[in-house]
C-alpha cells in the first residue's frame, strides 16, 4: 500500500488528542503583533493569545506557515519514507498556504496533493477523517482526493462576530457598519461562500442572528442529512455550550458537539465569537 502522510495547517485547529491518534502533521499560521509573529499553538497559547489581545493597541494580522517550514516538513516526510502526502488547507481565499503547499514539496522533491478546503475549523476535520476511512479501505490517494474535495462544496460554517471592531481594522467591515453595530445593536452573519467570508444577514440583537444561522441548517437539513453539527466558537465556552444545550432541544437528531476556532480567526472576529459549521450528507 502507498504510505500517505497527512498534512493540515492550525486552521483546522486539531485536538492534540487527534493529531496524536492519525499521526497529523500540522503547520502553524502565524499570527502577528507589533513585537513579531508566533506561530499558533507552538510560540503561544489561546489564553496567551487573547489576554494579547485585549491588552494590544495595534491590531494583529497573521500570515500562511514560514515556507521554509514547509519545505522542511515535505523534506522530512521523503526522509521518513511517506510516497505521497494529502495536505488539507484553510481556503485559498483567506490564506495563501494552500497555493504555497505545491511548491513546497515541488522544492523538496516530494509528491503531494494540495485540497482547498475552501473553508476552516471542524469541516476540515471531517475532510481528514473521510481520508484515514478511505486509506483504511485501500483506495488510491487519487480516489480519496476526489471524495475530500466532493465535500468542500457540502462544508458550510456561519458565525456571528463578537466585535466589528477588529473586522474594521482588518478592512473586512466598514466604518459605518460598525458605527450601526454599536449604537443599535445590529448583529453580523457571516458565512463562507466560495472559500470567502462574506455577511449574509444583518439582524437586532443576537438571538435573531443565532436564529438566521438556524435557518441556515434548516435550509440544509432540506436538502440532505446533517448529522453531526460544531459549535463553534472563540475563547467562549461557556456561550457555546449554552447554545449547544438549546439545539439539542430543537434538534434532538443531531449530534452537537464544541469547537473552538483558530486564533487567527479570533484575531478578525474578536473574543467571544460564536457559529455554526456542518457538512451536508450527499
Amino acid at each position: 500500500m502507498t504510505k500517505i502522510a497527512w498534512v493540515t495547517d492550525t486552521g483546522a485547529l486539531l485536538t492534540p488528542a487527534f493529531i496524536a491518534q492519525h499521526n497529523v502533521h500540522v503547520l502553524p499560521l502565524n499570527i502577528v503583533f507589533e513585537e513579531g509573529a508566533y506561530r499558533e499553538t507552538i510560540d503561544i497559547t489561546h489564553k496567551e493569545f487573547y489576554e494579547k489581545l485585549r491588552a494590544t493597541k495595534v491590531h494583529p494580522t497573521s500570515s500562511q506557515p514560514n515556507f521554509g517550514e514547509h519545505v522542511a516538513l515535505y523534506e522530512s516526510l521523503k526522509e521518513q519514507g511517506y510516497d505521497v502526502a494529502i495536505a488539507i488547507h484553510t481556503s485559498g481565499r483567506q490564506s495563501g498556504t494552500a497555493s504555497s503547499a505545491p511548491m513546497a514539496a515541488q522544492q523538496a522533491g516530494f509528491t503531494s496533493y494540495t485540497i482547498d478546503s475552501m473553508i476552516g475549523s471542524y469541516p476540515m476535520q471531517k475532510m481528514l477523517e473521510k481520508g484515514f476511512e478511505l486509506e483504511k479501505q485501500g483506495a488510491t490517494p487519487e480516489e480519496i482526493v476526489a471524495e475530500i474535495e466532493a465535500l468542500c462544496p457540502r462544508s458550510e460554517l456561519s458565525f456571528i462576530p463578537a466585535n466589528l471592531e477588529k473586522l474594521h481594522k482588518s478592512g473586512r467591515v466598514s466604518g459605518t457598519a460598525m458605527f450601526l453595530s454599536n449604537l443599535l445593536n445590529i448583529k453580523l452573519v457571516i458565512s463562507y461562500d466560495k472559500g470567502v467570508c462574506v455577511v449574509t444577514q444583518k439582524v437586532r440583537a443576537e438571538k435573531r442572528a443565532k436564529k438566521a444561522i438556524t435557518d441556515l441548517l434548516d435550509k440544509a437539513l432540506t436538502e440532505s442529512s446533517v448529522t453531526e453539527v460544531a459549535v463553534i466558537h472563540t475563547n467562549n465556552v461557556e456561550g457555546a455550550l449554552a447554545w449547544k444545550k438549546e439545539l439539542e432541544v430543537s434538534y434532538p437528531n443531531i449530534n452537537f458537539i464544541i469547537t473552538e476556532l483558530s486564533a487567527v480567526v479570533g484575531a478578525l472576529t474578536g473574543e467571544g465569537t460564536l457559529g455554526l459549521s456542518w457538512v451536508r450528507g450527499e
